[in-house]
């Protein structure tokens, strides 16, 4: 498994309809946009995922259908990580069973365990024999993972790497330069993403790439090829994209985006609401700007 975290990873996001319930032909169109631009992983209900607003049920009838629908054409990384030890354990079990080919755990928040704490709660869901990719986002989390605990908990049978989006360049080359064979780093900032692949990364999960992934997962792999003119290129033609969609909190911005490319409704789960009509309109500059890399229909 471990051999084939590489390259670019979608955290996608979740459709949903109008009447509020999850939109799987929104989601088949989503995906079919992933597996068409090339991306290598899908990374269901993490952070972009809106995670924390998905019931139980809704989430096995996602991870099933995300499973059986991509078939194997994309490596599978479900989000199965939350603040509770034993809910993400079963959360892992389930993603497990149901065929997922690695978990993506998040560092507990609003707990703020000790490094100790830390360790026990990934070996706990490492111990579920599913390979576990870590994520450190501390904007989101409130707590970061040091390099000394990463790497620690890099020793852990089935722990085969870190989505880091400390945006911290020198815990990243200590993670780079001291983890052991098979533990590998993945950007969780797309616009660190090609110098992070320079430092030693060896992929991306992104945001982005929701949009644009036939444009995103050549600048990845062409940075991860060592060709740094061509890599360069790309991340400057798409750094504005990267920009907007953090002008306000994730997903508000994607989701808009993928609704004027015509792929999903503007829908999301409160306490997030649509972006102001300022942003709005930042966001359909760039994409216009973008002279028609993105699908045809633009709002």
């Amino acid at each position: 498994m471990h051999k084939l975290l590489r390259g670019t990873g979608t955290a996608v996001v979740t459709p949903f309809a109008a009447d509020g319930l999850v939109d799987f032909e929104a989601f088949q169109r989503l995906v079919d946009h992933q597996i068409e631009g090339g991306v290598e992983m899908i990374v269901p209900l993490g952070s972009t995922g809106e995670n924390p607003t998905i019931s139980r049920s809704e989430r096995t009838e996602i991870f099933r259908w995300i499973i059986e629908y991509v078939d194997h054409r994309a490596i599978i990384i479900a989000g199965t990580g939350t603040n509770d030890t034993r809910t993400s354990v079963e959360f892992t079990e389930e993603a497990l069973a149901l065929g997922a080919d690695a978990a993506l755990v998040v560092t507990p928040y609003y707990n703020k365990p000790t490094p100790n704490g830390l360790f026990s709660h990934f070996k706990a869901v490492a111990d579920v024999g599913l390979p576990v990719l870590m994520y450190n986002v501390p904007g989101r989390t409130g707590l970061n993972i040091n390099a000394e605990t990463t790497l620690r908990c890099a020793e852990i049978e089935n722990v085969i790497g870190i989505k880091e989006a400390s945006a911290d360049f020198a815990q990243c080359m200590e993670i780079i330069r001291n983890a052991p064979a098979g533990f590998h780093l993945l950007s969780g900032e797309d616009n660190l993403t090609v110098p992070l692949i320079a430092m030693g990364a060896k992929g991306v999960v992104s945001v982005t790439s929701n949009e644009v992934p036939r444009e995103f997962s050549r600048m990845v792999r062409f940075a991860l090829d060592g060709k740094v003119i061509e890599a360069r290129a790309i991340h400057y033609e798409l750094l504005d994209l990267m920009k907007v969609n953090f002008i306000e909190s994730n997903p508000g911005p994607v989701k808009a985006a993928l609704a004027m490319m015509g792929i999903i409704q503007e829908q999301l789960r409160l306490p997030l609401v649509p972006v102001k009509p300022e942003s709005r309109k930042k966001i359909k500059d760039v994409l216009e700007h973008l002279d028609g890399i993105l699908l045809e229909e633009m709002a």
